[in-house]
């Protein structure tokens, strides 16, 4: 699945960008990924293999010597991002989130127009991430190349881009399959996907982006560039399996979904029970619930 973290901050951001992207390990296996700007300096990129080694460890040397106001960081199950982009839009760093379900078929439509080329790629095939750049870029503004982006994408893409001039934009796909959370403190911004990162960091859960939502981050605040559309068809697995115990998702603990999840699962079945214990992570929630409306003793389990 994978998950991202952006920050703008009246001081240096890396710091919060490190832990804030760190929290959404559980989310992705392959690679990490972090870019801040730098008014002087422009962008500084880091990205690295974590499929056999925790991010911390991967990108504990890089935050010495990265530095800047804005910046943003993703965990991905596939692609190297983020991607540093050179466009008529000015320099970005965009990362995305989702599933394009018509990669192959947006790709041809590309190159036929023989002004089109892909240099970063996944496994032997198209960088997903570079492929949603050269949507955006036929835009006139960013807003308006995400809105023709996320109407020819198929499936789901939520993404964050940071221009040059330290701005962050943060756009929820379509559908709002995927979260997208904003958050502030005294002198920084930030936008995520797991709310968990912000009360470790010390934000406060300002709002969720509606579906299609787009905002522009900067250090006074969150402006919407786009509304958000009517249709929210929220992915219900974030609750269930992939979401992490302590977030939310539109106001709802992915805990206490489990807890409701268990109980409702009692009462529909009739199997005699004399000890109830869930795997880890997910699975403990759905067995408390469980336990609970089965009156049923719960037993730690455990895993090697």
């Amino acid at each position: 699945m994978g998950g991202f973290f952006g920050v703008v901050s009246r001081s240096d951001c890396t710091t919060d960008l490190f832990y804030g992207t760190d929290y959404h390990s559980h989310l992705g296996t392959c690679r990490g990924g972090l870019a801040v700007v730098d008014g002087e300096k422009g962008f500084d990129r880091s990205i690295h293999d974590i499929s056999n080694a925790q991010f911390r460890t991967k990108f504990e040397d890089d935050i010495h010597r990265m530095r800047g106001s804005a910046g943003i960081g993703v965990i991905s199950d596939n692609e190297s991002q983020p991607l540093i982009i050179g466009s008529h839009l000015g320099a970005y760093a965009l990362v995305t989130v989702g599933k394009i379900n018509n990669l192959d078929e947006v790709a041809a439509q590309a190159f036929r127009k023989r002004t089109t080329h892909f240099s970063e790629m996944s496994g032997g095939g198209i960088n997903p991430t570079e492929l949603v750049a050269t949507l955006i870029n036929q835009g006139g503004s960013f807003e308006e190349g995400i809105q023709l982006a996320q109407a020819t994408i198929q499936g789901s893409c939520s993404m964050l881009i940071l221009a040059e001039n330290g701005d962050l934009w943060a756009a929820r796909d379509r559908f709002g399959r995927t979260p997208v959370v904003l958050g502030r403190k005294e002198d920084s911004r930030a936008v995520t996907m797991e709310t968990t990162a912000f009360p470790n960091l010390d934000y406060e859960t300002e709002r969720f982006l509606g579906p299609g939502e787009v905002v522009r981050v900067t250090q006074e605040g969150a402006e919407t560039m786009v509304p958000p559309g009517d249709d929210l068809r929220v992915c219900t697995f974030l609750w269930i399996y992939y979401g992490f115990p302590a977030s939310s998702y539109e106001g709802i603990s992915a805990e206490a979904a489990r807890y409701r999840c268990g109980a409702a699962l009692a009462k529909r079945d009739s199997v005699e029970v004399d000890l109830v214990a869930g795997i880890p992570d997910s699975g403990t929630g759905h067995a408390i619930g469980y336990a609970n409306a089965k009156g049923a003793a719960y037993g730690r389990p455990f895993r090697s």
